[in-house]
């Protein structure tokens, strides 16, 4: 079992950063991809980005791709998301999950399986 606890919303205005944090357990951290999806209200859970175990590979949603940043510390065990020049649509529950040790089809949720329990973000305009 792996323990996923992710960090660092809140409420923001439009055009500001925030950096989300996700602090994992187990000893094998470092050979997993990672990834954070987002869900808004009403709406289906989103990939947002994920980063491979040793940080080789990075993949952004389009939606993101230039404002948000994945990065990760192993020896931390910690994901982290930047994310600058927000916007009132980032609004979410930002969750980080633990996906494959391999990089296959990183934006798809089904390859992930263990969930944090969320940090929101709220935008305002």
């Amino acid at each position: 079992q792996v323990y996923l606890v992710e960090s660092g919303g809140g409420l923001v205005q439009a055009g500001d950063s925030l950096r989300l944090s996700c602090a994992g357990s187990g000893r094998t951290f470092s050979a997993y991809t990672m990834g954070w999806f987002r869900q808004a209200p009403g709406k289906e859970r989103r990939f947002v980005a994920a980063i491979s175990g040793n940080s080789g590979s990075t993949y952004y949603a389009d939606s993101v791709k230039g404002r948000f940043t994945i990065s990760r510390d192993n020896a931390k065990k910690t994901v982290y998301l930047q994310m600058k020049s927000l916007k009132p649509e980032d609004t979410a529950v930002y969750y980080c999950a633990r996906g494959p040790t391999g990089w296959g089809t990183v934006n798809d949720d089904r390859n992930y399986d263990s969930w944090g329990q969320g940090t929101q973000v709220t935008v305002s305009s």
